[in-house]
């Protein structure tokens, strides 16, 4: 068995594990941190960002790089058509991968990075949930940077002469355009669906099961089980009370290898007081007449900001001020959450039975105070006036109609934008629109395990071996636990080896076969066979030149039948004595000892060959035989 971790963002996971002669990759997170280095992408013309001066680096005269990095009060940003990081695709070849198990929908936007252009041919196993709210996300990206525009590239070749951060930005040759929308289309057409706690039989060699994580909608933890291993896969997991079904943890117990990822990254936040910071500070922002610009997905932890934040709304006497959610995906994904009973809490499950909506999107739009738009110039925007809470993306502020509100409202100190997203340090995000007028809030909401719930966790479901991204390595998680730490682009041996596997027995070898009972329970029969292996898949097949098996002697021997049957070949004079682990049967005129023990009989002789088969005749005379 070997691991290999292929990203170096532990919150977006791509692992590798190679088990049973399968390549298994567990997660397609896709990096997105590398947007920060790049000019936002407005979605209508910006004259400021069109102004910005161009940048040079000192002593260095390349008509290449010309028009290729902007310089925003002291910053220096690549004007280009932002990339991304997607896994690292030179330590596995991609085309012998068998299978992909998705954990939840935040960590599959690497899919088509992976599946397209490299000839994968295996399978994408995912909840439904996670199928479609992460179409939701590639559809809402592809939206957004569908305009193309300019690429640049030489400044990657002078990493060295740039100021920072840009200087330290991390393999940026590795860095890619995002997919075509058919590339899309390609990719989410190969995800199969499967349910909680349904066994996905992969290729016979071992069985993969999700179950349920309590990150969000559809989230899964994975179990890989053969027929003596274990392998736990742990991933954007939470024991927090919020919408989604809460975390099983009974099926991730006794595990070979436990495999952890994706915790929190703001562990010094508290998920419940940020949301309530969130909506303090939006009600001071609409009293005072400004609007709140929330740059957030499309899905996730959006659903608990509007059924919150209405609701705080409404007891501060705010009840009239509308919510809107831009984003090309606004409808689908307001509307398919609320479709979705099988996979929410049990007390959004109990709304549904009454008959009411899990979640209150609907009862909001009805009453006019939720609203969505596809676009800036969605007719649903013809009425919009100050005060307003806008959700929009992309939280990076690189895309989107963010970008363009952001633009608007930057220079009106009434305004505000509160970062909601762990993703990105919101400081970064602001970088290309100072100076800035408005007021920025940083609250971020990330539901998955801090490090001290994390360490519970490990402790309470007992792996033998825990493996884990090296960049928590300082929380200690594992305990006493022998830990495996994981860096890109290495590979790890972890410590459980196959020592059995299980195989079939053909029919041919089953109707010679003649079992005896050993004891109670036990039946046994020797065989003589070929061993196949085609498709992970063991067989024990009747050899082309078959031979009867040879007699094979069980259980311990009894000393009184020993004698007998010596007496019997004509070795008499046979003495007894007793020994410290069983007795000693010694044949002086033989030169002869026999040591029975209770699990072995040792036999020390120097007489002549007759004497030897004369023994061999009485011991398997006294012992009972397969």
């Amino acid at each position: 068995m070997k691991l290999y971790c292929l990203s170096s963002d532990a919150s977006k996971p791509c692992f590798v594990l190679s088990f049973k002669e399968l390549l298994i990759m567990l997660d397609c997170g896709l990096s997105a941190h590398s947007l920060l280095s790049f000019l936002p992408l407005p979605p209508v013309p910006s004259t400021r960002l069109a102004s910005l001066p161009a940048y040079t680096p000192p002593h260095v005269n390349d008509p290449l790089l010309e028009g290729e990095l902007k310089e925003c009060c002291g910053r220096v940003f690549v004007d280009s058509v932002p990339e991304f990081c997607p896994p690292l695709d030179k330590v596995v070849d991609f085309s012998q991968l068998d299978v992909i198990l998705i954990s939840n929908y935040t960590c599959m936007l690497a899919l088509p990075f992976v599946t397209e252009e490299s000839g994968f041919k295996g399978q994408v196993y995912a909840t439904e949930p996670t199928l479609q709210i992460g179409r939701f996300y590639l559809e809402e990206l592809a939206a957004w940077l569908a305009g193309g525009g300019r690429g640049a590239r030489r400044w990657k070749e002078l990493l060295h002469v740039l100021p920072p951060p840009l200087a330290h930005a991390t393999r940026p040759r590795a860095w890619r355009r995002l997919f075509s929308r058919a590339a899309l289309e390609r990719a989410l057409a190969r995800v199969r669906v499967v349910g909680y706690d349904e066994r996905v039989d992969v290729y016979g060699a071992l069985q993969a099961t999700p179950v349920s994580s309590g990150f969000c909608l559809g989230s899964a933890n994975w179990v890989l089980r053969s027929a003596h291993e274990k392998v736990a896969y742990v991933s954007g997991s939470s024991t927090l009370t919020t919408h989604p079904r809460p975390i099983n943890q009974a099926a991730l117990r006794g595990a070979d290898l436990l495999l952890l990822a994706a915790l929190t990254q703001t562990p010094a936040h508290n998920p419940d007081h940020m949301l309530g910071d969130l909506c303090v500070h939006a009600a001071v922002t609409l009293r005072a007449g400004g609007c709140v610009l929330c740059p957030v997905y499309p899905s996730g932890v959006l659903y608990d900001l509007l059924e919150c934040l209405s609701a705080h709304l409404e007891g501060a006497g705010l009840a009239h001020v509308p919510l809107l959610v831009l984003s090309p995906v606004a409808d689908a994904s307001l509307a398919y959450s609320n479709i979705l009973a099988e996979w929410v809490s049990a007390g959004k499950q109990a709304r549904v039975a009454l008959p009411e909506e899990p979640f209150p999107h609907a009862a909001l739009a009805r009453a006019g105070r939720l609203r969505h738009a596809r676009g800036l110039a969605d007719d649903a925007l013809a009425d919009f006036r100050a005060p307003a809470v806008v959700f929009a993306g992309h939280p990076s502020l690189r895309c989107g109609a963010a970008v363009h509100l952001l633009e608007l409202w930057a220079p009106h100190p009434q305004h505000a934008v509160i970062f909601t997203e762990p993703d990105f340090p919101y400081a970064e995000a602001l970088a290309p629109f100072q100076p800035l007028a408005m007021k920025a809030f940083h609250c971020p909401i990330d539901t998955s395990l801090n490090f001290s719930q994390a360490a519970k966790l490990v402790r309470e479901l007992r792996p033998r071996e825990l493996a884990l991204p090296e960049q928590y390595a300082p929380a200690r998680l594992g305990g006493d636990v022998p830990t495996l730490l994981l860096r890109r682009g290495a590979a790890r041996a972890p410590a459980v080896r196959r020592r059995v596997a299980r195989a079939t027995l053909c029919g041919e070898l089953a109707a010679r076969a003649s079992p005896r009972e050993l004891r109670a329970g036990l039946r046994a029969a020797p065989l003589c066979a070929a061993l196949r292996v085609r498709d992970a898949r063991l067989e024990l097949a009747a050899p082309a030149a078959y031979a009867a098996p040879p007699a094979l002697h069980w259980s311990a021997l009894d000393v009184a039948a020993l004698l007998a049957a010596l007496a019997r070949e004509g070795v008499a004079d046979a003495r007894v004595e007793a020994g410290a682990d069983g007795c000693i049967v010694h044949l002086p005129r033989h030169d002869t000892l026999v040591h029975v023990e209770r699990h072995a009989t040792h036999v020390f002789c120097e007489g002549r060959a007759d004497v030897r088969q004369a023994l061999r005749r009485a011991l398997q005379a006294c012992l009972p035989h397969i």
